[in-house]
């Protein structure tokens, strides 16, 4: 703490000095950066907020962390402690944007019974961000409160009256929305943290299994590298050997639509990874394939990198969606290495044909 007050005080003088130069001054802020950074467990102390409600506000985006030099604990920086103490209604504000229920106090809140409750989250009308496991190792969704709350304003005419036909075809089949979405959504901010290719490639391929995987990326040295650039949460897995189980088969797509899906997404972000570096070989110059590229961002040919396919909610489904079939393919498909994929090519890349649905 001493070594730190006096670090801050020295650039402080530096910087009321005016003497530093350009290169300096960028170099004394990076060290300043380094030195005004807080533990995450001090960082919830200070903003008034239990541990778990503070690991859920960096996983939501609300709270901005920074890696520790050498891949140690996330920190965060004191300037993010203050203008979160200067936001109104702090910590009141925070905490309620992080209160988490389940099926009874959803229900409670929604005013209407835990079975109708139970109906609509199963339909997939809201998402699920986070879960545990009861004393007989059920998983146990939790719901945000906003989320529900702005649900309610949103769609009024769900919480009463009868369920609309689509919705009630979808039930009855018995789908069960509620794990494919927590997934969608965990994805999705797992991506939103990564820009390098090849990480965003792994975070699209957890969702498939080894099989499904291999079907896809035939390369064995190809997969090996994505579990070594893998991004996972801030603060990691569940800490019970349990928990993990249950992560690990809850990251697993399940439903024949949703692996096509996810096998477009991945062969999308592999083909971004392919032209942006290959996957390091033994006796490749590690240091030179593993490091993603410094250079600038590859805007001008392609326009944006690719974007995840996203399908409708489930809710707003009237009838369930056929899985799509694809054509008939003539002659021998592509190798996978080469250039970006369409049509035909895609298709019989995702290793699709025969499938049928299912």
């Amino acid at each position: 703490m001493a070594v730190r007050e006096v670090l801050r005080a020295h650039i402080a003088a530096q910087g009321n000095a005016g003497v530093e130069t350009p290169g300096e001054g960028g170099h004394a802020a990076s060290s300043a950066d380094q030195a005004a950074t807080i533990a995450a467990g001090r960082a919830s102390q200070e903003l008034g907020i239990r541990r778990a409600e503070f690991e859920l506000a960096v996983h939501l985006g609300l709270i901005a962390v920074v890696g520790a030099p050498g891949g140690g604990r996330p920190r965060v920086h004191e300037a993010e402690i203050a203008r979160l103490r200067e936001q109104p209604g702090f910590p009141d504000a925070l905490v309620e944007r992080v209160r988490t229920v389940g099926t009874a106090q959803g229900a409670a809140l929604l005013d209407i019974a835990p079975a109708r409750f139970t109906r609509l989250v199963r339909a997939g009308c809201v998402s699920p961000v986070t879960f545990y496991l009861n004393r007989y190792r059920a998983v146990v969704w939790l719901y945000l409160a906003d989320e529900l709350a702005a649900f309610a304003a949103r769609e009024p005419e769900l919480l009463a009256g009868r369920t609309p036909p689509g919705m009630r075809t979808m039930l009855e089949s018995g789908v069960d929305r509620r794990a494919r979405n927590w997934r969608s959504q965990r994805i999705d901010r797992l991506l939103d943290r990564t820009t390098d290719p090849w990480a965003r490639t792994a975070v699209q391929a957890s969702a498939l299994d080894p099989v499904q995987l291999a079907e896809v990326m035939d390369d064995p040295y190809e997969r090996a590298y994505l579990v070594r650039v893998r991004p996972e949460p801030v603060f990691g897995r569940p800490g019970s050997m349990a928990a993990r189980e249950a992560m690990a088969e809850l990251m697993l797509a399940d439903d024949p639509d949703e692996i096509l899906w996810r096998r477009v997404n991945l062969t999308l972000e592999l083909d971004a990874a392919r032209e942006d570096r290959p996957a390091p070989r033994p006796g490749d110059d590690g240091e030179a394939l593993t490091a993603p590229h410094a250079r600038p961002a590859r805007t001008a040919r392609t326009g944006a990198r690719p974007r995840p396919v996203h399908q409708a909610p489930a809710a707003e489904l009237a009838t369930p969606t056929p899985t799509p079939t694809p054509p008939a393919r003539s002659g021998a498909p592509r190798p996978a290495a080469m250039g970006r994929t369409t049509g035909r090519g895609l298709l019989a890349r995702l290793g699709w044909r025969g499938r049928g649905a299912g």
